[in-house]
């Protein structure tokens, strides 16, 4: 009796502790890790904080600004979290740029490159609104209002207007985008465009 107790409680105990394994994360894309830190320690991150190298952070080019990741070294199996607060990386087919702390714990320092695959740890794919992970896409904001009705008034003034909400802080603004562009340039095109119609409007990268 006391023998079968024993079997007993240890089957509880291993189904306790199999129940508590980590998010692994949804995977959404493959590619070329870098990382980047010399130079650049210090500076603004394109979201305005101060990057610092010894933090868990990335680059990516077009996911919102404190995703959170997984990225695991499909070398080696080892795997790190990060949060994206930067743009890039900036050279040809890299799919993120590591702090170099977070390179340290997938072991890519000396390579300085590594094929990774990225796994969303907040959220879901199906709810970034970004056409091609690997290519930006720009929009001209015309307005931020705190109306529902009057940004969707506002949006209907083009044929290309659309409508996003965004929670800044404790508030819920309105911002009134115009167009979807794969450059600047082109976006730039039309919003100089907009401007000989007294529009004011300014180019900016969606995110999500």
């Amino acid at each position: 009796m006391v023998l079968l107790c024993l079997f007993l409680s240890s089957c509880k105990s291993t189904k306790s502790t199999s129940t508590g394994d980590d998010n692994k994360g949804q995977s959404i894309e493959t590619g070329v890790a870098s990382w980047y830190g010399p130079g650049f320690h210090g500076k603004k991150t394109a979201n305005g904080e101060t990057f610092n190298t010894n933090a868990m952070t990335a680059a990516h080019r077009t996911l919102p600004f404190n995703t959170l990741l997984r990225v695991e070294n499909l070398s080696n199996g080892k795997s790190v979290k990060v949060r994206v607060n930067d743009r890039g990386p900036y050279a040809k087919d890299r799919v993120i740029d590591l702090s170099k702390a977070a390179a340290r714990q997938l072991d890519i320092i000396n390579d300085g490159t590594a094929r990774v695959e990225l796994f969303l740890l907040n959220g879901s794919k199906n709810d970034l609104n970004v056409e091609n992970l690997k290519k930006p896409t720009y929009a001209i904001q015309v307005a931020s209002l705190s109306d529902r009705n009057n940004a969707y008034n506002k949006a209907r003034d083009f044929k290309d207007g659309w409508v996003k909400k965004v929670v800044v802080g404790r508030k819920t603004v309105y911002r009134v985008f115009v167009g979807k562009f794969t450059t600047t340039s082109s976006a730039e095109t039309r919003n100089s465009e907009l401007k000989t119609r007294g529009i004011q409007g300014f180019v900016k990268q969606i995110e999500n």
